[in-house]
């Protein structure tokens, strides 16, 4: 079954996104994605002043629903969702001017972390754990999503994120610049709907023009070079017909030690 994007307005101004695939610990699929793109895009002509993101049954997101596609397609298929649908929703939320503020109820796990990274505000319950696997699943991630971390917690932190591959919880994140709060579990559902409902009581022109100046800012950076970027994508592809890869996601799935085999 796919998973689905709950959508609702509990309060003024404010819409709601829930990610639900509770079988899968809230993957991210085709479905899901697709949605939270649309759903982002929409925002603006609807009149929403605030989008808060968050997760179902205790989970914001393990990552990308990529355990159950068939051998003989997976390295296709997991790039297909990886560097479209992911890539797609990844894109509305950068390109909105309506402020998002993700509320993590749970475990924040590889697309998932990056997902909520890619939102405004991040506000986590205070017994979640935060990570990036990729090194556990051989997986080489994308330059975009690198370039996101290291824009939030800098280099050093972000290589501990993806060389480790080790988790941390929420009073790190905290720390890090990872989120921006952390608050009891029980408490969490209130003080999300809280910091949205602040978002959408703000005065619309200064708040998405702040948030139009601080992306202009983080793009005046500066794009790697055409001939690296593709050089770049092109590592990245190799990955998703690597043995490794699918050993990774066998092992991950299976809960046993990956035996790597460096091809």
């Amino acid at each position: 079954m796919p998973g689905q994007l709950k959508v609702d307005e509990p309060a003024d101004g404010v819409r709601r996104l829930t990610i639900s695939n509770p079988t899968k610990r809230n993957a991210l699929d085709h479905p899901i994605l697709d949605a939270i793109a649309a759903a982002v895009q929409a925002a603006d002509a609807d009149g929403v002043r605030a989008l808060l993101l968050t997760g179902e049954d205790g989970m914001f997101s393990s990552g990308y629903d990529i355990g159950d596609i068939p051998a003989d397609v997976f390295p296709q298929e997991a790039e297909k969702l990886v560097a479209h649908p992911f890539t797609g929703a990844l894109d509305a939320l950068d390109a909105c001017d309506v402020p998002v503020v993700a509320a993590l109820p749970g475990h924040t796990i590889g697309g998932g972390l990056e997902l909520a990274l890619g939102c405004d505000l991040r506000i986590a319950a205070d017994d979640i754990k935060l990570g990036m696997p990729p090194a556990k699943l051989g997986l080489v991630y994308s330059h975009t999503g690198l370039r996101r971390f290291i824009d939030a917690v800098g280099v050093a932190r972000t290589r501990e994120l993806f060389l480790l591959g080790s988790y941390i919880d929420a009073p790190r994140a905290e720390a890090w610049g990872l989120v921006n709060r952390v608050v009891p579990a029980g408490d969490l559902p209130a003080a999300g709907l809280e910091w949205a409902e602040q978002l959408a009581a703000g005065a619309p022109l200064s708040v998405r023009g702040n948030k139009q100046v601080i992306r202009a800012l983080l793009a005046a950076e500066g794009d790697v070079a055409a001939d690296v970027a593709a050089e770049l994508i092109d590592l990245r592809k190799a990955c998703f017909v690597s043995d490794d890869f699918r050993e990774g996601v066998s092992a991950f799935a299976e809960k046993r030690r990956p035996q790597w085999q460096g091809r």
